[in-house]
């Protein structure tokens, strides 16, 4: 079985908007902004052997806030600049109650059935609590990147707290078999 890092979106892999300590997505593809050294720290995981796959929950778009459109193609420029296999999408909000919305593992769950992925040897990277309640739920390693934010603390605790992507990707590399 494969092993992977299961990597949230905004704040992770590109920089959240912040409005009073709150994380959100950017509006448009063009406000994407990659965060520096994202590429150069996923590939250091690659070399590993490694499978990066997104799971991020997208709920504007069930609210009429963003198009599906504008997140697809925003999907496409993080693939076409980042050494990513794939990207995992929830657009529901929580009153839909589907099983892929973080904290529900339902997005890790299925991309370890379709790609063959251990979860005990994997490991989940994120910004918030959502994504932690997610890759334990999943049964996976979690890193935090400990953004700042004014919102509640995670329902697990997570096996790593750092400051950023590179540091996370540091802690799998010393801490994966």
């Amino acid at each position: 079985m494969r092993k992977a890092v299961f990597l949230d979106r905004d704040g992770v892999l590109n920089e959240a908007v912040v409005k009073d300590g709150k994380p959100y997505p950017p509006s448009l593809p063009e406000d994407l902004r990659i965060i520096p050294q994202a590429a150069e720290a996923l590939a250091r995981l690659k070399e590993r052997d490694f499978l990066l796959i997104v799971v991020t929950n997208q709920p504007d778009v069930a609210r009429g806030r963003q198009s599906r459109e504008n997140v697809e193609l925003m999907h496409r420029h993080l693939l076409k600049h980042l050494p990513l296999d794939d990207v995992f999408t929830c657009f529901h909000d929580s009153a839909d109650a589907c099983d892929c919305r973080k904290p529900k593992p339902g997005m890790v769950t299925r991309a370890a059935e379709i790609y063959g992925i251990d979860r005990s040897r994997s490991f989940l990277v994120g910004d918030r609590w959502r994504d932690i309640d997610a890759g334990a739920n999943a049964g996976c390693r979690t890193v935090l990147i400990d953004q700042g934010y004014d919102e509640r603390a995670p329902d697990a605790v997570p096996d790593a707290t750092v400051r950023s992507l590179s540091d996370a990707v540091e802690w799998i590399l010393r801490n994966s078999s």
